[in-house]
């Protein structure tokens, strides 16, 4: 589609390095499925050739709105919408063998693919325009956000409990094949929950396929030191020695690390993805992300799934990034509001291998939303960016657009299913199990 957005206001990232923002007044132009045009509106003869005239499928008047870059979750579990509120307030371990584990043993592949799309309409209402997921059946994860239009990268949940580093494989070339919204990068689930004969499979499918490797990292302090009693050394010191991180990647959660895992992910430029409401909610403890920044090692932000958070809101873990940090170290000025955006749009985007997803800039993918500043957590405007983080909300976004597709505006959402017909089916799927 081509789509003209006037009378708007702009984020853009202004300087990188120091994490500065701008809003430009003025339009932004969608050419397919990119970004051809950002500015004041004086300026639209440079992108267009002599004599050529854009015929718009639609010209939409922002009325002084702000358009931003879509938020990325950068870890999550998607399907598993069908046990939201179903398994609460029971430590990590005993949530996961004696609730979670078993419900999703009864899954189906067609269950799953029903259970993205609810966790995709949810993702759109918070303005996430991009997911790193990780659960069963890639290809049909996969083909649940094609069919609705949404952009998935996902990696492995392999584990002792199913799959095999050749069906990894498999899935890779899959989903990294299917459409240009779906991508796939190494990964498995955790190491307390993987046999080392499937971790060194892993490490070495990592290296053939020269890819990224991501996994649950250090999540609870017992993970850490029943790993260290295993092997003699923590999550990351066991996978940097098996070769995981020879293409760079990652770790989910990272809340109990050291100095060598600091070290390791420094060295190797791996990023940290925290997860500050299910680490709250599970007791899981408080992720270091102060020393992080302080060390020069990325930081995103996910949600992780909606069974152990339990709500997919990018508002709320941006602040409890921010928030939590500023208890942990006992300093009000800790992890300021444009780290925290900077980590939930261009850090996550990078750490998902989508470069071109990571600002608002022309050539850039069209994965942009709109938020509403005509609302009273919204004004003044002080400084917007400290709005977004500190006081914005999911009511805020009036539209989430996806590739340059406008798959949620004002309520209504465009990806070609009846939410009903969702919602039915999700609760007919938890409704049958034991």
């Amino acid at each position: 589609m081509n789509v003209r957005f006037y009378n708007a206001k702009v984020l853009c990232l202004k300087d990188d390095a120091k994490r500065e923002y701008q809003a430009i007044e003025g339009e932004l132009w969608v050419r397919g499925d990119a970004i051809a045009y950002i500015g004041d509106g004086s300026d639209t003869e440079s992108v267009l050739k002599p004599g050529e005239t854009i015929l718009w499928d639609r010209e939409i008047d922002a009325g002084g709105k702000l358009l931003l870059s879509g938020f990325k979750n950068a870890h999550t579990h998607t399907a598993m919408t069908f046990l939201r509120s179903y398994a609460d307030d029971l430590p990590l371990q005993d949530w996961l063998f004696q609730q979670v584990f078993p419900r999703e043993g009864q899954l189906t592949e067609d269950d799953v693919y029903w259970l993205n799309i609810l966790g995709i309409m949810e993702y759109l209402t918070s303005g996430i325009t991009s997911n790193f997921d990780m659960y069963f059946f890639p290809p049909v994860d996969a083909k649940a956000s094609a069919d609705t239009g949404f952009r998935t990268v996902q990696t492995s949940g392999l584990n002792n409990f199913g799959g095999t580093v050749e069906l990894l494989e498999e899935n890779y070339h899959i989903v990294n094949e299917m459409s240009d919204l779906t991508s796939f990068i190494v990964g498995f689930h955790a190491e307390y929950t993987t046999s080392m004969e499937l971790m060194e499979g892993v490490a070495k499918l990592a290296q053939k396929l020269h890819s990224p490797l991501f996994m649950h990292n250090s999540e609870t302090k017992s993970e850490v030191e029943e790993c260290i009693g295993r092997w003699g050394r923590t999550p990351t010191q066991l996978t940097e020695d098996l070769g995981m991180y020879e293409y760079g990647g990652g770790g989910y959660h990272c809340v109990w690390m050291d100095d060598k895992d600091f070290e390791i992910f420094k060295k190797r430029g791996l990023t940290a993805v925290t997860n500050p409401a299910s680490n709250l909610k599970l007791a899981s403890g408080i992720a270091p992300i102060s020393r992080y920044l302080k060390e020069g090692i990325a930081v995103a932000i996910g949600t992780d799934g909606p069974a152990s958070n339990n709500c997919l809101d990018m508002f709320r873990e941006m602040f409890l990034t921010t928030a939590l940090a500023k208890v942990k170290d006992m300093d009000a000025a800790a992890v300021p509001a444009k780290e925290v955006f900077y980590m939930a749009t261009t850090a996550g985007a990078r750490a998902m291998g989508l470069s071109d997803c990571d600002d608002l800039a022309v050539g850039k993918k069209a994965d942009l939303i709109m938020i509403d500043l005509m609302q009273p957590n919204m004004q003044p405007e002080n400084n917007l960016v400290k709005n977004l983080v500190y006081s914005g909300s999911k009511q805020n976004v009036t539209m989430t657009m996806v590739n340059g597709r406008i798959l949620y505006e004002n309520g209504v959402f465009h990806i070609g299913f009846d939410p009903k017909e969702i919602y039915t089916k999700a609760n007919a799927i938890i409704g049958r199990m034991k």
